[in-house]
């Protein structure tokens, strides 16, 4: 094994064990067996090593993701990965806690390209036409709020009791993210939600097709019309009234 490989699994194993998951460089350099300009040369500092620990611990997490088939029903994969997500968190609660630190200066390889794959998933379904809103504004509240729920799972276990709660919140938020499937009722107040679903869904088709005889410039004007007319707030009527929200 490298001295690079040594001092990983070295820091990744005091992390997992760490009452709180934080751990100092003599500690890993100790057990390493290793000087610390040896640590230093590989990983630069402290957050350097540590952003590799949350990289190598997520590797194979990601890794069933990148492998995964995709299925026709990309709605149906999304809930599955929000589920996956939390189980590794639960599984994982340090480094969980680690990659999604607002310490971590610079976010770790392995949370972008996490997020990568959650827009990818959303962009099939925005082709589509399942989304209410665009995927980039879709990814973010589904990621804030999927990470919300595994950081409070681990952290605060004793409050955070009930089982049903991460299936509760995913739904509450696919509700607000996706478009009913037929024959399913929108709840009161939703509002019409065609309009924005077909801006989502030709913004989604016009970044899969950069063939569309459309210039550079041209095709970015038109993504963000698109994405204003997917995001904008929608008039609902209320018991016969107006009010502004995000349909």
């Amino acid at each position: 094994m490298s001295t690079r490989a040594r001092i990983l699994e070295v820091a990744a194993h005091l992390v997992a064990k760490s009452p709180d998951g934080d751990i100092s460089t003599r500690a890993v350099c100790e057990a390493a067996q290793v000087g610390a300009p040896a640590l230093y040369r590989h990983f630069g500092d402290k957050e350097g090593l540590l952003s590799a620990v949350v990289d190598h611990g997520f590797e194979a997490y990601l890794a069933t993701k990148r492998e995964r088939s995709e299925t026709a029903d990309p709605v149906q994969d999304l809930r599955d990965g929000w589920d996956s997500h939390v189980e590794f968190a639960l599984r994982n609660p340090n480094l969980f806690r680690l990659m999604h630190s607002p310490a971590m200066r610079t976010p770790p390889a392995a949370a972008l390209e996490s997020h990568r794959i959650l827009t990818r998933d959303l962009e099939r379904a925005a082709a589509l036409g399942k989304l209410r809103i665009s995927s980039e504004l879709a990814a973010q509240m589904i990621m804030s709020a999927n990470v919300g729920v595994g950081l409070m799972l681990v952290a605060r276990p004793s409050t955070f009791n009930d089982g049903s709660v991460s299936r509760r919140v995913r739904d509450a938020v696919h509700a607000a993210v996706f478009v009913p499937e037929a024959g399913v009722r929108e709840p009161a107040g939703a509002g019409g939600t065609q309009v924005p679903s077909v801006a989502a869904r030709l913004s989604a088709l016009l970044r899969r097709s950069p063939d569309a005889g459309l210039s550079t410039a041209e095709a970015a004007l038109m993504n963000e019309w698109l994405d204003r007319v997917s995001n904008a707030p929608v008039r609902a009527t209320v018991n016969g009234e107006k009010s502004d929200h995000l349909g």
